[in-house]
This record gives structure tokens, sequence and C-alpha cells, in this order.
């Protein structure tokens, strides 16, 4: 009876600390719910961070296009254009052409060539020839903004000698004559010092370029001599008066 005691005792203690055991350890099933619980936290929790990180690509601007290239100035022909209106440059022209703040590096007084163009420093062969003062004044500051903050470009017509007319034929001084204002017929057959005595004052005409083509114009001179001024016709640079 003795011995029975303690025995049971001892069992008592054994199975005592095996259930404390048993509690202060974690199932299987807790340990792996807590595992994927804090997974998934850290996959919530990096998904921001690739958000950010692509964010800036994505609200990146897109780069700003070239600039389209200025279309060059209309070139005109001078025989097309009433020069009492609306003056044109042509060959043999000077002019005085200023960059203001940039004298006298790109200030010059520049005749017109022949091919009609003219040289400047920076922008080298320019055409002139067929363009208004203010067309090449515009041409020029596109040019040098290439090179120049802001320029600010004059062009001043300083002398004319494109605005010529041919009178040919029976008149007593036949030539170019060299007009600075505006003229009529009569006037060019005046500065010609006028027909000869066996000049056909009836077959008077003015042959002017009109593009690809030539144009023929009666004169007719017995009714301007008569006091007529609807048939003093002015005239166009680059024309030929003939008379037979």
């Amino acid at each position: 009876m003795n011995v029975r005691v303690p025995l049971l005792l001892l069992s008592g203690v054994c199975a005592a600390s095996i259930a404390y055991a048993q509690e202060t350890l974690p199932t299987p099933s807790q340990a792996g719910v807590t595992a994927t619980t804090g997974a998934a936290a850290s996959a919530v929790t990096a998904t921001p961070a690739v958000e950010a990180a692509t964010a800036p690509d994505a609200a990146a601007p897109a780069a700003a296009p070239a600039p389209a290239p200025k279309a060059p100035p209309i070139v005109r022909s001078s025989s097309a254009v009433d020069m009492s209106k609306e003056y044109l440059i042509g060959p043999e022209d000077v002019l005085d052409i200023t960059v203001w703040k940039n004298c006298p590096d790109l200030c010059r007084t520049v005749p017109v060539r022949p091919d009609g163009k003219l040289s400047l420093p920076l922008v080298n062969d320019v055409q002139a020839a067929g363009l208004t003062p203010m067309d090449l004044r515009q041409h020029l500051t596109d040019q040098l903004a290439e090179y120049l903050p802001s320029p600010e470009v004059s062009v001043i017509v300083r002398e004319v000698h494109n605005f010529k007319v041919a009178v040919v034929g029976s008149v007593k001084m036949p030539g170019d004559y060299e007009i600075k204002s505006q003229a009529t017929v009569l006037e060019l057959l005046a500065r010609a010092q006028g027909l000869t005595e066996f000049a056909n004052r009836d077959k008077i005409v003015v042959l002017r370029q009109n593009g690809s083509k030539t144009e023929r114009i009666k004169f007719n001179y017995r009714k301007v001599a008569e006091g007529s001024d609807e048939d003093n016709i002015y005239v166009r640079a680059g024309d030929i008066i003939v008379i037979p």
C-alpha cells in the first residue's frame, strides 16, 4: 500500500507536465495560417512600391516636336508688278542692310548681283531680287535667328538700277533707260529724243513679259498726242517699246 502511493503521485506529475506542454506549443494549422497571412501582407506592401517605381515613366512628358522649317519667300517678276504701288528689288540695286546692335560686323551696303542674290556674313548668299524690302527683311530675320537672339533687321534701298525700259526702232536715241519713278510710254519716247520722220506712229507696240509669254500692247500715238490719257499706258520694268 505504501509503495503504490508514490507511484500514483509520480504518474500525476508527469501527466500534468505533458498537458502544460501541449497547451503552450502552437498547433500546425495555426502556424500555417500565421505564415500565409504574413506573406500576403508583404505582397500587399510591395505592390505600391512597384506602382511608385513605374509611375514616373508613365507620367514622363513626350518629347517636343522639332520646329518646322520656314518656307522661303515667294520670288516674283518685276514685269508682273505695278512698281508705282509695290517696289521689287532687282539686279544692280544697292541696299543698306543693318542688324541692330551688331554693327559693323553685320551692317553692310551691298549690291544685288546679276543672279539676284546678295552676300552677308553668317547667312552667305541670300535671294533678294523679286522680293519687296519688307520680304527681304523678314527673310534675313529668319536666317539670322539661327545665330542671334531676336535679331532686328532693316533693309533700305539706297540706289535703284533694275527698273529699265528699252526703246528701239525709229527714234533718235534708242537704248535702255533707267526709270526712277512712274513713267508713261510717251515720256520714254521723249527721253529717246522723239520719233524720226520715217516712224510709223500707228504701229507702236509695247512688249511685256508675262511669265513664259510675251504680251503685245498697242500704243495709239495719235490719240495720246491729241490728249487721250487713257491710251498713255504706264511702263513696267523690262518693257520694250518698239517703233517700226
